[in-house]
């Protein structure tokens, strides 16, 4: 038997703990707490066994029984299955090759024998009026084929027929009671009139082929897990895309994705898992609520990638468009590597405990708040935030001005801010210890490009955060390891002003230029060094060299207007005179 644990994703443990420790500060200055504040989250809840056999996916022709379809009739030739009308009863384990065209009829599959019962879909079309076109009642576990270079077709009523008003199942076009899986390289195209497009109240596993789903509810559930080998899958859902709700058993409930080219549009949760959803690879193309430009009811949920508890993901591409958040998780959510463009009516990235990230390439185009959670900590990736409220938000949802413990640590990370709220905002501390880190903030607002209720410390890095409000602003502390200045100017330079640091031979340090107008900026870097004296200027001119995310490098920069100096003396220096003393000149 073949086992998914977390689906064996690259450097991924079974059990995470992270663990984070975060001292309380009052004011401007750290205090000593023996009382520190830890949050353990444990990303293990033992998604491990599934009901996969190496031999599910092969079949032998000289061993079938053939069901033909022939429009308003049905003919078997074998043993293990009957005919009543236009429905066919499977009471036998084995294979069964079904071809042909059935009107209105279905194929249920009832047996009570230990073996699995395999549905070979030879180029089939079913369509049922009043039920599901195949329904797998009762079965160890049932496997469909698709056939190379087949197509085969499922449509279902917009109502079903029960026997009795406490019977509620079947409810998708293909639905089964028992372990269902989905193998081969044909095509199977479902249109769900009445609910879901395939359901499985066990587990659910797709090892490949083309599914194509229209349905009015959920496109595909598997209400114990939902497991994705490989395929190219396409939903149009009314309700949720991909789905797994076992809520009752914490090894139970929860997606894995190994790779696979995926296309939903939702009308709730593209994904949506009750535990964890784990993917380690695939190209993704989600679409939920009518996307970032519609908006959702306080009691729906319209978002991308969805679960209850942690969403670890190794690589990828993704491409998210939501009317809710376009990635959220319960717990925790770890991203390795991968392409992401995330476009959010609410949050892009959204946890309520940590959100970590170690690598890859994300691009949010659109959101409310960028990245959110009360522990954010980037170590390396390819980042750029665009935001109209907070870019980065520390918080654990206490609101106020007092320190809730939150943290955001920046690790490594290139990171490129653009919010028409606070920059970087923690409603706890915030540690630098490397990276780049260039934010924007609004040009006009009581919001800042740092802001933070308990610390603020920088050790390593190259930091530069821009923003409105030069009397608000805050800098870094001077517990601070690496030297920082904050620069106030006295009135707005516009957003196609320079801004340029020197040391006294004139060796430009930086030259820089926001995306907005700004009021002041904070610079740090390993360059600034204690006891040296350092010249601010403005406007000018670059030339040679490259720009990159206002970032001008290898060129000279010529022709700007001093506007202030100062000698670096601590571990945070201020500066806002606009005396116009003398210095080296712009070089």
């Amino acid at each position: 038997m073949k086992t998914h644990k977390l689906i064996l994703l690259t450097g991924i443990l079974l059990s995470i703990l992270v663990v984070v420790s975060c001292k309380k500060y009052s004011g401007d200055d750290e205090t000593d707490d023996d009382d520190d504040e830890v949050t353990i989250v444990d990303a293990e809840t033992g998604n491990a066994e599934d009901h996969e056999d190496a031999s599910d996916y092969t079949w032998e022709g000289d061993t079938v029984t053939a069901i033909i379809l022939n429009e308003t009739s049905i003919t078997v030739s074998g043993e293990g299955a009957t005919v009543s009308g236009t429905t066919a009863t499977i009471s036998a384990s084995g294979v069964y090759l079904v071809s042909g065209t059935l009107n209105n009829g279905k194929i249920i599959v009832d047996t009570e024998d230990e073996e699995t019962v395999k549905l070979v879909l030879n180029g089939v079309g079913i369509t049922c009026s009043n039920s599901a076109p195949i329904f797998v009642k009762s079965a160890e576990k049932a496997v469909v084929i698709l056939p190379d270079g087949t197509t085969n077709y499922l449509t279902d009523g917009t109502s079903y027929s029960y026997s009795s008003t406490d019977e509620d199942e079947p409810n998708a076009t293909l639905f089964s009671k028992s372990d269902l899986s989905i193998s081969g390289n044909g095509s199977l195209v479902i249109d769900a009139n009445y609910n879901d497009g395939i359901t499985s109240k066990d587990g659910l596993i797709i090892a490949s082929g083309n599914i194509q789903i229209n349905s009015v509810d959920d496109g595909i559930r598997g209400k114990d897990y939902l497991i994705i080998e490989s395929g190219t899958i396409n939903v149009t859902s009314g309700g949720d895309g991909f789905k797994s709700d076992n809520d009752e058993d914490d090894a139970k409930g929860y997606i894995s994705i190994e790779t696979g080219t995926i296309t939903i549009t939702s009308g709730n949760d593209a994904m949506q898992a009750t535990t964890d959803l784990l993917i380690a690879d695939g190209t993704f193309n989600l679409k939920s609520g009518g996307g970032s430009s519609s908006s959702v009811g306080s009691s729906e949920s319209a978002k991308g990638l969805k679960s209850d508890l942690n969403i670890i993901i190794e690589t990828g591409d993704f491409t998210i468009n939501s009317a809710d958040d376009a990635i959220h998780s319960g717990s925790l959510i770890t991203i390795n590597s991968g392409t992401f463009n995330l476009a959010s009516g609410d949050d892009a990235i959204h946890s309520d405990n940590s959100v970590t990230i170690n690598g890859g390439d994300i691009t949010i185009t659109k959101s409310y708040e960028g990245i959110e959670g009360p522990y954010i900590t980037l170590n390396a990736g390819n980042i750029y935030v665009t935001s109209s409220d907070d870019g980065l938000n520390a918080s654990k949802g206490n609101g106020g001005e007092s320190n809730d413990g939150s943290l955001l640590e920046i690790n490594g990370a290139y990171l490129v801010v653009k919010s028409q709220g606070d920059g970087l905002d923690s409603n706890g501390s915030i540690d630098i210890t490397d990276g780049t880190v260039l934010v924007t903030g609004p040009s006009s607002s009581v919001e800042v490009g740092l802001d933070y209720n308990g610390s603020c410390t920088i050790s390593g890095g190259l930091v530069l955060i821009s923003g409105p409000n030069s009397n608000m602003t805050q800098a870094a502390l001077s517990s601070s390891d690496q030297n920082s200045v904050l620069v106030r100017f006295s009135s707005s330079k516009s957003s196609s002003t320079l801004f340029n640091v020197q040391d006294a031979s004139g060796n430009s340090l930086v030259t820089y230029q926001p995306s907005n107008s700004y009021t002041s900026i904070l610079f740090s870097s390993s360059e600034l060094k204690q006891g040296s004296t350092y010249y601010v200027y403005t406007g000018g001119s670059y030339s040679g060299g490259t720009e990159t995310d206002g970032l001008y490098t290898g060129g000279t920069y010529t022709g700007g207007t001093q506007f202030s100096s100062f000698t670096v003396s601590s571990a945070v220096t201020t500066t806002g005179s606009s005396s116009g003393s003398s210095g080296p000149g712009g070089r």
